[in-house]
């Protein structure tokens, strides 16, 4: 099955079991572990009619590449992923924040990524579907659960998803150390997208001219940089800090 990929470790099955369960083909569950983890985790995997296989310790190594697994891992059919942009702006109930991913190739920060995006409330994030890492096992694990929750579109015109954005009146805003505004003095619009450069060149040149602002994270100690996802986790944050003292 080419839609077919692995997941491992409670927090990815578990999501995919109470959040998406048709989407699980099969579960892995290692034998003689009985602890009431495994048994809530069986127990609904039996009511979605779930095939389970119970293996041994290097059975479930050898699956998951000797990754932390936690004695759990299973395969899902990728294809019950796909969401489309639309479905997600035309069912919101508050204004849009998206998070754009311009290029992230590390498969951890995705995963970081994916997990602050929930917790901040990010009705979805979309990537390019080239010079990006995607979804895969490592990142449904880092994300611990983010990823099964929280819709990930990967488009194939990352400049043209950005000009559909603005049609729709949302701002799409970069972060970039030379930018003219600094995070927090910045009025951040009501509907907006936060760009997100890759690792180490930061954004793309085209996706960089689509940008109706550049905002800098201040840096006051010694460092010259953040991680992509500590840089993620600020700019949501302060979003979501503005969002509240406008809504008194």
């Amino acid at each position: 099955m080419s839609n077919r990929r692995l997941i491992y470790g409670f927090h990815a099955v578990n999501a995919r079991l109470w959040q998406n369960p048709k989407s699980l083909t099969e579960l892995y569950a290692l034998s003689g572990r009985h602890d009431t983890r495994m048994q809530q985790a069986l127990e609904k995997a039996a009511q979605e009619n779930i095939p389970v296989h119970f293996v041994e310790t290097a059975r479930l190594d050898n699956l998951c590449r000797h990754a932390r697994h936690q004695g759990i891992a299973g395969f899902i059919d990728a294809s019950h992923n796909h969401v489309h942009l639309d479905d997600v702006l035309d069912n919101l109930t508050e204004s849009p924040l998206l998070l754009i991913l311009d290029g992230i190739t590390d498969p951890h920060n995705l995963g970081a990524c994916l997990r602050v995006a929930d917790a901040m409330g990010v009705h979805a994030v979309i990537a390019p579907k080239n010079r990006s890492v995607g979804l895969n096992a490592t990142v449904s694990k880092v994300a611990c659960g983010a990823a099964e929750t929280v819709p990930y579109i990967a488009v194939t015109n990352l400049a043209r998803t950005l000009r559909e954005l603005k049609e729709r009146d949302i701002w799409i805003v970069g972060t970039d150390m030379g930018g003219e505004a600094d995070l927090f003095h910045y009025d951040i619009p009501a509907a907006v997208a936060w760009v997100m450069g890759n690792e180490g060149e930061g954004m793309r040149r085209l996706t960089r001219e689509h940008c109706d602002a550049l905002v800098s994270i201040p840096m006051l100690g010694t460092v010259e940089s953040l991680n992509v996802s500590v840089s993620t986790g600020m700019v949501l944050a302060e979003t979501r800090r503005q969002r509240a003292l406008k809504a008194g």
